[in-house]
């Protein structure tokens, strides 16, 4: 296939949702190779864009916020700041990160919207999904749970089974029920827009089957099963009240579904940053756009965003979307929702200045074509194996030789030997296997190679022995240091896309200005004389108790996991029948329920108890936004005496259990029934 030339790349990372931190998965499998891409071509002297984002809309951000009690602007403001933050503290070198609340955003979306609108891009059907009676609403795949299918796990979402990891169809569950309610959802009509993705299915066919052989194979591969079973036509639109509305008449209640709207923040965020010139990025054929994902999000990268932006018909395609698979934890598929993480934040309070230790673990262990494994010994072995006795000793070596012999001073070069001139061409040659394998996306045999010249610097001093010659020849040590030197500088150059923390402190060591990509192979970048900076240890062992802890941690996590799933508590002690016919336990319906001031757990409730009424404080906020309950009938002890709670007289106690997630569902009837019935 004929090279294609561009002047420009646009490289966009996936936009995490912004429902909670991010984690070691995110960094592996998109914004580490995403940033060492951006700082590779950036170090060539080419124009280049490294765009991202958080994404604000959709279900997950709304359960979190109902979890909570808060409203989903909440969650977002309180998750963006932090995923920015720790994108920003390893490195991550955006030029812009923004998120799909902005302004900006929201007048794109909904004028990409409104053009495909107007041009008869979309089709519109009516069709049956799933309605939450009790909270009057439809249900977006997420907020249905059943029993999955294939697996038989009880707590399968509707859109994918987390257990076994099956996408799913929420019809496909077994007892759905509303994350909302707790109650069985119905079938209702509603209407959507629909993209007609099997319109689109031959010119996807030739740009990609046809077209970019050269995509990697799992992202190839993934293109090619699903066009081979036949594209459908795609909703677009989604009835939730949290996020874009859909902006055509007759759409109340309706927004843009959160894969249609994400993907357009690439856009937006573009548009952000260059109000006047974001078209030259987005539209100029001579501009080369790059996708980084992780494998979740194949489908929508290579074949709705892509059908999406031939729709409009005035921007240009991807021209490769080199997505990676998914990073496990110690064995196990990393969980948000279970804890089993490694969360970003965390690790630099653990392990505070250790950025690039993390940085080029995850990259060597990058699961660009199958999914790999994280493990904390693993962990420390590469970082004391590799960057310690490798990479920092071969540099600690040369800096503390060159400052005993010659006043941390770079020493004439003399008369070199085959064997000094074969070394010096090392750089070179690794330069070029380097480019090759970074030009193709292979960023974890990048950085293998980059670590093979720090071998290779090793086995010099190794083999020339220059600290036994010193009594003998200097100028033989002189020579030696002076290649072992401009062996030093030019891992400066070599690592700075992998390493960049690390090789700001070796360019202070070496007294030496960032240098470009195409110095890297260069035998002069130190000049006889040049005086060096102080020396410091590049990198520092890892101890095993510092491990240790760190596995601990995810075992205790791990146990409290399994303890959760299966909680329970022990009998408490007997008590007569008399004692227990003490207690008034009546059925209400719950007229009005708002959240109690300056508390986190307590809402207030106004009950229909069938006696003149009450009013009940019950600590369940953290599992029910106070609009969910309104309408909904309970049980309560009617007869326990009255106390205040903040301020407020609380006249019983509304019965409640927890469920295997820990959340507090009410006790409710099976049918209606007259407020103020006694529970016998």
């Amino acid at each position: 296939m004929e090279e294609k030339h561009f002047k420009r790349t646009l490289i966009t990372t996936a936009l995490p949702y912004a429902n909670g931190p991010v984690h070691i998965g995110h960094l592996s499998g998109v914004y580490i190779p995403a940033d060492i891409c951006a700082r590779y071509l950036r170090m060539k002297g080419e124009d280049v864009l490294l765009i991202g984002g958080s994404d604000e809309h959709g279900v997950p951000i709304t359960l979190k916020a109902k979890k909570e009690g808060v409203t989903p602007q909440d969650i977002v403001d309180r998750y963006h700041g932090i995923i920015k933050k720790s994108f920003a503290d390893f490195g991550i070198t955006f030029d812009i990160y923004s998120r799909t609340t902005s302004p900006t955003h929201r007048r794109m979306a909904s004028d990409f919207f409104r053009t495909l609108y107007d041009k008869g891009a979309f089709v519109e059907k009516t069709s049956e999904q799933y309605y939450d009676e009790e909270a009057r609403q439809f249900l977006a795949d997420r907020y249905i749970t059943g029993t999955c299918p294939h697996c038989s796990h009880e707590r399968a979402y509707g859109d994918q089974c987390e257990a076994c990891g099956t996408s799913l169809s929420p019809t496909e569950l077994i007892r759905p029920k509303s994350v909302i309610s707790g109650s069985a959802p119905v079938m209702r009509e509603t209407r959507h827009w629909y993209l007609p993705l099997d319109c689109y299915e031959p010119f996807l066919r030739r740009w990609i089957l046809d077209e970019h052989t050269e995509w990697k194979p799992n992202v190839y591969g993934q293109c090619k099963s699903w066009l081979d079973m036949g594209l459908q036509p795609r909703a677009v639109s989604r009835d939730l009240d949290w996020g874009i509305p859909v902006p055509v008449e007759n759409a109340e209640g309706k927004v843009l579904y959160v894969w249609f709207d994400a993907p357009i923040g690439y856009i937006s965020n573009t548009c952000e940053l260059l109000p006047d010139s974001w078209e030259t990025w987005w539209k100029d054929p001579e501009t080369r756009i790059l996708h980084f994902i992780g494998k979740d999000n194949i489908v929508f990268h290579c074949i709705v965003f892509p059908a999406m932006l031939k729709a409009e018909g005035s921007f240009v395609l991807p021209e490769n979307v080199p997505a990676n698979e998914f990073l496990n934890l110690e064995g196990n598929k990393i969980s948000t929702t279970r804890n089993w993480a490694v969360w970003l934040h965390e690790y630099l309070d653990t392990f505070p200045g250790k950025q690039d230790v993390l940085r080029y673990v995850l990259t060597a262990n990058a699961p660009e074509t199958k999914d790999n494994d994280f493990t904390w010994q693993d962990f420390q072995a590469r970082n004391n194996n590799e960057l310690v006795a490798v990479l920092g000793n071969f540099v600690n070596r040369v800096l503390v030789l060159t400052g005993k012999y010659f006043n941390s001073k770079t020493p004439p070069c003399g008369k070199p030997t085959e064997y000094d001139r074969a070394t010096l061409r090392e750089p070179a040659h690794v330069k070029a296997e380097v480019e090759r394998l970074l030009d193709s996306f292979h960023f974890r045999d990048a950085q293998r190679e980059a670590m093979n010249l720090a071998r290779a610097g090793n086995k010099y001093l190794a083999d020339t022995e220059p600290w036994k010659l010193a009594a003998v020849d200097m100028p033989r040590v002189a020579t030696i240091l002076h290649v072992a030197l401009q062996i030093t500088a030019n891992l400066s150059i070599v690592f700075a896309p992998f390493l960049p923390f690390s090789m700001e402190k070796l360019n202070r060591m070496l007294n030496l200005t960032p240098q470009g990509w195409n110095r890297l192979g260069a035998t002069n970048l130190l000049k006889e004389g040049h005086a060096l900076g102080t020396t410091e240890l590049l990198f520092e062992k890892i101890e095993n108790d510092a491990v240790e802890r760190q596995i601990q941690k995810l075992m205790d996590t791990k146990r409290n996991n399994e303890a959760a799933e299966h909680k329970t508590t022990a009998v408490r002690e007997t008590v007569s029948f008399d004692d227990f016919a003490k207690l008034d336990i009546r059925t209400g319906t719950v007229l009005e329920c708002t959240k109690v001031p300056k508390t986190d757990k307590l809402l207030r409730l106004k009950i229909d108890d069938g006696l003149g009424g009450r009013t009940i404080v019950s600590g369940i906020a953290g599992s029910y936004a106070p609009e969910t309950l309104t309408g909904k009938q309970v049980c309560f002890v009617a007869n326990l005496a009255p106390r205040r709670m903040k301020g407020i007289l609380s006249e019983g106690m509304i019965l409640s259990a927890e469920d295997a997630d820990g959340k507090t569902v009410v006790i409710t009837t099976e049918k209606i029934v007259k407020p103020g019935s006694e529970v016998k």
